[in-house]
C-alpha cells in the first residue's frame, strides 16, 4: 500500500463531512463523486442547487452528495448573524455579512465553524488570497498557532523513496526568525500526523553549518536564530541548520559537510527560508525529479480548511478530500 492508500483509509474510517465550496465546477462534482463512492468522507457541495444538480444528474451516487444552496439555505440567517457579529469590529453591517454567507467560500467556511462540516475545501476557482483569508476570517487560527502557513507532502521517488514535506511553498513571502520556528513545528506536527514518520527538520539554506560567514546574507542569522527558538521550545524535535540540501538528504554528503549533524542525511521536513525557494524547489522537484505534490496543505488554522491551485484536476482534488479527511479523522479522535 502506498503512503496515499494509508490516508485514504484514516479518512474512510472516520468519514468526515467535507464541504466543497464550488460545487459548480465540474472537477469539484467529479471528485465529489468519486470520494463518495470510495467512502472517503460524507461529500457536501456549496452552489446554485439546480447547477449542481444538473452536474450531478445521472451520476452513481449522487443521492449521497449533499447539495447547500447558501441562497434558499436555512442556515443563511444563522450564519449572517454569527459572521456579523465575528466581524463588526472590522466594520461589517449586516448587509456585508449577508453578502459573505451568500458566497460559496463564507459559507462553507461558516459551516465548519458552526460544526457544521469537518473540514473544507476550496481553490479551484477562488484565488489563494480569497481562500486564505476567508478562511483566516471565519475559521480562525488555532488556539496553539502563532502563523497560518503551507506546505507540501511531497512523495519523492527513488533513490529516497519516502514521504516529506516541503514548507512554506505557499503563503509566508519572507519569513522572521520566529515565523520560521513555527513553521518548522508546525511541519513537524503535520508530517507526524499523515505518515506517523518521526520528523527531522532541515533548515535549508545556502550555506552548511558555518561555511558562510554570519555576515554574508541576512538569511543565515535569521535561520540560526530560528533554530535556537525550535530546540528551546521543543526540546525532543529532531532539527538542523542552517543546512544545504543535499547534506540534509544525501548521508554520504551529509557525513562530509555536516559530520555532527543529528539529521545524519535523513530529514523528512524542508523548510525553506522563503516563498521563493520553497515554491521554485517544489515545482523544480515535482517536474524534473518526478515527485508528487500533494497541496498545498495549510496548517495551524482551528479545524481542516485548505487550497487547491486554479489548475488543478479532479484527481487532485480527490486526493485533497482524502488529506483534508485524515487530517479531520485525527481532529475528531483527539
Amino acid at each position: 500500500m502506498t503512503l496515499l492508500d494509508d490516508i485514504c483509509d484514516v479518512s474512510r474510517t472516520a468519514c468526515p463531512r467535507i464541504i466543497l465550496s464550488e460545487g459548480e465546477d465540474s472537477r469539484i462534482v467529479e471528485a465529489a463523486r468519486k470520494a463518495t463512492l470510495d467512502g472517503l468522507a460524507r461529500m457536501l457541495l456549496v452552489g446554485n442547487e439546480g447547477t449542481v444538480r444538473s452536474l450531478l444528474s445521472g451520476v452513481e451516487g449522487a443521492d449521497k452528495i449533499e447539495i447547500h444552496d447558501p441562497n434558499t439555505s436555512d442556515k443563511l440567517e444563522a450564519y449572517t448573524k454569527a459572521y456579523f457579529e465575528l466581524r463588526k469590529h472590522k466594520g461589517v453591517d449586516i448587509q456585508k455579512a449577508r453578502s459573505v454567507m451568500q458566497s460559496g467560500l463564507g459559507f462553507a467556511a461558516m459551516m465548519l465553524r458552526q460544526g457544521d462540516a469537518d473540514g473544507t475545501i476550496g481553490g479551484a476557482v477562488a484565488t489563494t488570497t480569497d481562500t486564505v483569508r476567508t478562511a483566516l476570517q471565519i475559521i480562525g487560527k488555532a488556539p496553539d498557532a502563532e502563523v497560518v502557513s503551507s506546505y507540501f507532502l511531497m512523495m519523492l521517488r527513488e533513490p529516497f523513496s519516502r514521504p516529506v514535506v516541503f514548507a512554506d511553498c505557499g503563503l509566508i513571502m519572507q519569513p522572521t526568525s520566529e515565523e520560521l520556528a513555527n513553521i518548522a513545528i508546525a511541519s513537524a506536527q503535520s508530517l507526524q500526523a499523515l505518515t506517523k514518520q518521526e520528523p527531522r527538520v532541515a533548515m535549508l539554506s545556502f550555506s552548511t553549518m558555518g561555511s558562510v560567514r554570519a555576515d554574508a546574507h541576512e538569511s543565515i542569522n535569521r535561520i540560526r536564530t530560528a533554530v535556537a527558538m525550535i530546540r528551546e521550545r521543543e526540546p525532543g524535535l529532531i532539527v538542523d541548520g542552517e543546512i544545504q540540501f543535499d547534506a540534509a538528504i544525501v548521508p554520504d554528503i551529509a557525513e562530509k559537510k555536516a559530520p555532527g549533524s543529528d539529521l545524519q542525511g535523513h530529514a523528512n521536513v524542508f523548510v525553506f527560508p522563503s516563498l521563493s525557494a520553497g515554491n521554485i524547489g517544489y515545482k523544480i522537484a515535482q517536474r524534473l525529479g518526478g515527485a508528487t505534490a500533494l497541496g498545498p496543505i495549510l496548517q495551524g488554522l482551528a479545524h481542516p480548511a485548505n487550497d487547491l491551485s486554479r489548475g488543478c484536476s479532479s484527481q487532485d482534488v480527490y486526493q485533497m478530500i482524502a488529506i483534508t479527511g485524515a487530517l479531520a479523522a485525527a481532529q475528531i479522535n483527539s
